[in-house]
């Protein structure tokens, strides 16, 4: 893993487990990555419930409860977009805290409005 990441991934483990939280993930542009950094530590079964990687919009509204209405409205790359994607993955596991991502990772798909490179975290 990235041995940037590697302490990140470690001190979360450790604040989870103090509070005996667990972490849900929601990805879009990141695939699974984010997930893949923090089950890359030792023991983060302790504190990793799950998580969910909803690259299309069907996955993001069938998995996670996304509305088809925010999808229309805003867009898959957005804050109202994340923010839905963040409550459905608590919402859908026994975690505590999750963190989602939606972006443009390119190299082409973006707009004047939302260009390459753009990402919402929620």
């Amino acid at each position: 893993m990235d041995s940037e990441l590697d302490p990140l991934a470690r001190r979360l483990g450790e604040c989870l487990a103090a509070r005996g939280w667990m972490l849900a993930t929601a990805e879009s542009c990141t695939g699974g990555w984010i997930a893949a950094a923090v089950t890359a530590i030792g023991g983060s079964s302790a504190w990793f419930d799950r998580g969910f990687v909803t690259y299309s919009n069907d996955a993001k509204v069938d998995m996670l409860g996304v509305s088809p209405h925010t999808l229309a409205t805003h867009g898959a790359v957005s804050e109202e977009t994340v923010r839905e994607m963040a409550a459905g993955a608590l919402a859908r596991s026994r975690a505590q805290l999750a963190v989602a991502v939606s972006g443009i990772a390119g190299p082409s798909g973006g707009t004047a409005a939302k260009s390459v490179g753009m990402v919402c975290l929620a």
